[in-house]
């Protein structure tokens, strides 16, 4: 009896062990498969970690640069004021006097991203009055967002530069409102400054152009659209020994070939007289 006890004993230590092994095996297995299914999500939802915090990181970024952009606009003063009896600045307070604002109607025509381009290497600003009639290509939409990503300032000029006053008031609201629209597309923000063709304005655009929050200006004078003027050396001349240059003038030009060969002597011969070339932003608009 004891004998036979004894060996049924083995016995059974051998069954439980094998039935152990074989439950410690199946574990085992099933421990590897589980972890090798845990690995391929992880390895995906890392990845997926990663690329939304690069998005985070961009938005945040993009936040903070609105948010700059937004207490600039918060804090900032303007420093010079229109004056409507001549069309020319002064100073609100303590501001240098001795300026002159430099302006380009009819942009960007042929000779608009040149002009920008060397006003650009003087680091002089300058706002560029833009018509419709010429933002009707992507070329032409792709020059005016580049003045504009070069850092100048933007003016409406309507969209089909027609003389306001041969027109109805749904006309002229078209006119203004229809560029701001175009003009908002293509580079993110609406003009601040307005200047009616010809110098024409009527009591209902300078309404239209308050309700658009645009500064309607003029000009002091300019002559690059005179035949006398169309040449390098004389319109340098004229622009700088001019019985109307006094400060804070506001000078008009226009997208011409003798307007961008003679705009870098001229700029640099301001400066020796002692000018300096006022920057538009520093100029009061409506709110």
């Amino acid at each position: 009896m004891t004998h036979e006890k004894h060996g049924g004993n083995m016995i059974t230590k051998v069954v439980v062990m094998f039935i152990f092994a074989s439950l410690l095996l199946i574990g085992c297995n099933n421990s590897v498969s589980n972890q090798t299914e845990k690995k391929e999500p992880k390895s995906v939802e890392t990845t997926t970690t990663i690329q939304d915090e690069t998005k985070q990181e961009q938005d945040m970024k993009e936040e903070a640069s609105k948010t700059i952009r937004n207490s600039e606009k918060e804090n900032f003063q303007a420093e010079y004021r229109l004056n409507k009896d001549n069309w020319s600045f002064e100073p609100i307070q303590d501001a240098e006097p001795k300026v002159v604002l430099l302006t380009f109607d009819d942009a960007p025509d042929k000779y608009s991203i040149e002009i920008a381009k060397t006003l650009q290497k003087l680091q002089v600003p300058a706002i560029f009055f833009v018509n419709g009639h010429f933002l009707e290509s992507d070329e032409k939409k792709s020059m005016l967002k580049e003045i504009h990503d070069m850092g100048f300032s933007i003016g409406n000029h309507t969209y089909s530069h027609v003389n306001l006053k041969e027109l109805t008031e749904e006309e002229q609201k078209r006119e203004i409102v229809k560029l701001n629209n175009l003009v908002e597309g293509i580079i993110g923000e609406r003009p601040k400054y307005f200047r009616a063709p010809f110098g024409s304005n009527t009591d209902f655009s300078k309404k239209v152009a308050a309700n658009e929050k645009m500064l309607v200006m003029n000009w002091t004078y300019g002559y690059d659209w005179e035949k006398e003027y169309q040449d390098k050396k004389a319109l340098k001349e004229i622009m700088l020994n001019n019985p109307y240059l006094s400060n804070g003038a506001s000078l008009l030009m226009h997208d011409r070939k003798w307007t961008r060969e003679a705009i870098e002597d001229i700029v640099k011969d301001f400066h020796k007289k002692g000018y300096k070339i006022l920057d538009p932003k520093l100029i009061e608009t409506p709110e």
